[in-house]
């Protein structure tokens, strides 16, 4: 597991965003309660993101975006592509060209 550097302080909570391989997902955590994750699945040189879930909790504090922008840019980092077969992450996208030359969209359109 990877641990990334916290994203965001709050006077009380720390948002913090994990890579956990064994669990094949990138997690956001709120002060040490799990709020949500995006799923992938690697294949050498890939990325495939297959699904993000926010707990209703933490629904519409922009944590969906955090976790999506940091998990993006993890696999940046790594040189690997990016695959979003997830409509959130795909939509994401479409909004931050930033990340298009990393994007294999092909296979999401089949």
């Amino acid at each position: 597991m990877r641990k990334q550097e916290p994203v965001a302080d709050d006077a009380d909570q720390t948002t913090s965003v994990t890579r956990n391989d064994d669990e094949s997902r990138y997690e956001i955590w709120v002060g040490g309660t799990l709020a949500g994750f995006v799923a992938f699945r690697q294949k050498p040189g890939r990325l495939s993101f297959t699904h993000t879930l926010i707990e209703p909790e933490f629904e519409g504090l922009g944590l969906g975006s955090v976790l999506v922008r940091s998990a993006l840019d993890d696999v940046v980092a790594s040189g690997d592509t990016i695959v979003p077969y997830c409509t959130f992450v795909q939509s994401w996208l479409k909004r931050h060209p930033e990340f298009e030359g990393t994007v294999d969209w092909k296979p999401v359109q089949q």
